[in-house]
């Protein structure tokens, strides 16, 4: 399955904290990559680092044109997931997501344009109560890996951390 995350709204005022909390959260529970549409170097800097250290195939894009990311997304036979509050329950569409194979996943900043919801191939909740997008990405992708993403292994990683159950301990590849 290929997952990817396009996120929207992020204002590089307010949003590069949770912005950048999307990206990382996304290489390290199995997204391929994220479109961020939007204009930010920083953000861009800051994920490419992370992926030089840390290892995997994880891209990250900046200046997407929202609409026509999903357009080219849909029409190159992929499926858009919006994480939204107000969509249908997660437990409901997960094995339909997962049976799709090619995700988008959008994840929204500021007030997201009505026009996402009707371009979504499903507008999904994990719950329909106020809530993180970071908390909603981390839990859908969760489900859509089945868990087998919380042990994978990053290619050209130049360091990794060793599990402990006291203190930090890293080592270098």
């Amino acid at each position: 399955m290929e997952v990817v995350v396009l996120r929207l709204g992020h204002r590089p005022e307010r949003d590069q904290r949770v912005t950048t909390h999307v990206g990382l959260l996304s290489r390290a529970l199995g997204a391929k990559g994220m479109y961020l549409a939007g204009q930010d170097s920083g953000i861009v800097r800051s994920i490419s680092r992370v992926v030089e250290q840390w290892g995997g195939d994880f891209f990250i894009e900046d200046k997407v044109k929202w609409r026509r990311c999903i357009e080219e997304w849909q029409k190159g036979g992929g499926k858009v997931v919006h994480l939204t509050m107000y969509g249908l329950p997660v437990r409901e569409c997960e094995m339909a997501i997962r049976d799709a194979g090619k995700i988008l996943v959008v994840v929204g900043a500021e007030k997201v344009p009505g026009e996402v919801y009707g371009l979504a191939d499903w507008n999904i909740a994990v719950t329909n109560q106020p809530h993180s997008e970071i908390a909603s990405l981390a839990v859908l992708l969760d489900r859509l890996f089945l868990g087998a993403e919380l042990s994978a292994d990053y290619p050209g990683a130049k360091i990794r951390i060793v599990p402990c159950g006291k203190g930090k301990q890293t080592e270098s590849l």
